[in-house]
């Protein structure tokens, strides 16, 4: 072999030798495990309002912008408005990002329209000592409630079958409604669909324990900890597809909700929403009848869009908003036509009635306090009295301009003769006709006048 073959086998070698570490190491690289993801938690509590359809919808939102691993949404809820569960549904079923419902603390429920947020939810876990269930449509909607079940008679003694009442009709419809979404929820996420159907139908409830042994959620985590390491690895259905979840030793990041979801929260209220709607209304009668002032105006305005934003996402009673609307138009005809309180007693009853049926719904949360009626009722009462009172005042008041001034007022005789000649009164000089003796200098009193002319005596 020659030297220029023994020195290029040489140089080869040594670029082999030096390739084999690394070839090795490439050889034996393993695929790091993968990072621990971002947890977000989202805690609500309290009915369920627009301001919680907004504040679970900018959290899936937000997971879904910085890519978590999940979005766990702490419930403790009694209940809520129907409207506003779907669009939770809605949110959560379209959710890219895997969505757990967890009913947080020990204590606290996840009632009525919890239990359908629950069931939409791709883990479902509670804390020891809460529970579940009571989801029957009347109390989720907050609507009429069901008429109790009357005996039935016997074919031959009907000669017919009775036919239902439109309150049971409806009712029916809305339990088969409620039922057909809950179990198609049930069935999404491998959940027992035959007791959310009882859950619905006959309002059945479960202890935590329970739910866990009946497959209505399938964990209990005493704390959030408890529950990111017992569904670590649990394979999760999403809108995105399937998804296998890491949260042995996530990061968790709590939530808060924003100023919006706030605001809305605090206007959602029945109380706050009316009482915006009432100072509106009499801020603008104020501005209305006294031009200019400007201020109160601006609030009335204000004050009135946010009342009635807020009403218009309740379950409202048109009856009772008409009756308002009726009682705050004819107390407007008092202020601006007096009719010494006729309109505006007639009003006032109306607006009583009006608020007393405005809120069409069973849960506590939706309804107008009887303070709050009653403390607006008061505050529209003394109005009235204050116009009807500053009204009787302004009659008994001596006329201050006009012919009608004239009458009585005294005058100064300037010259005088054959029962005529001129007088200064309120600074004029008049024509006046009179006793015929008057001579100037002398005082007299305006009888009437005519005309241009006045009458002394």
């Amino acid at each position: 072999m020659t030297a220029p073959y023994r020195l290029f086998l040489l140089v080869l070698l040594a670029l082999v030798g030096a390739a084999l570490p690394l070839v090795g190491l490439h050889g034996q690289e393993e695929k790091p495990d993968a990072a621990p993801g971002l947890v977000l938690v989202s805690t609500v509590k309290g009915a369920i309002s627009p301001a919680t359809a907004k504040q679970i919808t900018d959290a899936i939102a937000l997971a879904e912008e910085r890519e978590a691993e999940l979005l766990v949404i702490r419930l403790d809820t009694p209940g809520g408005l129907v409207t506003s569960t779907r669009d939770i549904i809605t949110a959560i079923l379209g959710s890219k990002v895997p969505v757990a419902g967890y009913v947080w603390p020990a204590g606290g429920h996840a009632a009525s329209a919890g239990t359908f947020i629950i069931y939409a939810t791709g883990i479902a876990a509670m804390s020891p000592g809460t529970n579940i269930g009571a989801a029957t449509p009347v109390m989720m909607s907050g609507s009429t409630a069901p008429l109790p079940e009357q005996p039935r008679r016997p074919a031959e003694e009907d000669g017919a079958r009775s036919t239902p009442s439109n309150e049971e009709a409806l009712s029916k419809k809305a339990t088969n409604d409620a039922v057909a979404l809950i179990r198609s929820l049930a069935a999404t996420h491998g959940r027992n669909a035959d007791w959310a159907e009882k859950a619905v139908r006959e309002g059945e409830s479960l202890s935590a324990q329970d739910a866990v042994e009946k497959g209505v959620v399938e964990v209990l985590a005493s704390d959030l900890d408890t529950l990111l390491r017992e569904i670590n690895g649990r394979t999760v259905v999403t809108a995105a597809g399937e998804h296998t979840l890491n949260t042995a030793d996530a990061e968790v990041e709590h939530v808060e909700p924003g100023f919006l979801v706030e605001m809305l929260a605090l206007i959602a209220d029945p109380n706050v929403a009316f009482l915006l709607m009432m100072i509106g209304i009499y801020g603008i009668i104020f501005e209305l009848s006294n031009p200019g002032s400007i201020g109160p105006g601006i609030l009335g305005a204000i004050s009135l869009l946010l009342g009635l934003y807020a009403l218009n996402h309740l379950p409202l009673d048109y009856a009772g908003v008409a009756l308002i609307v009726l009682g705050l138009v004819l107390m407007g005809v008092e202020v601006f036509t007096p009719t010494f309180g006729v309109a505006g007693f007639g009003g006032l009853v109306a607006f009583v009635l009006g608020a007393a049926m405005l809120i069409d719904s069973d849960n506590p949360d939706f309804r107008l306090s009887w303070w709050t009626i009653a403390g607006t009722a008061i505050a529209s009462a003394a109005f009235i009295f204050f116009l009807i009172g500053y009204t009787l005042r302004a009659l008994k008041r001596p006329v201050l301009t006009g012919i009608e001034e004239m009458i009585g007022a005294e005058a100064r005789v300037l010259d005088w003769e054959n029962g005529s000649g001129f007088v200064h009164v309120r600074g004029e000089r008049w024509r006046a006709t009179g006793p015929v003796e008057l001579a100037p200098q002398s005082t007299v009193h305006v009888e009437r006048v005519d005309g241009l002319t006045l009458i002394v005596r």
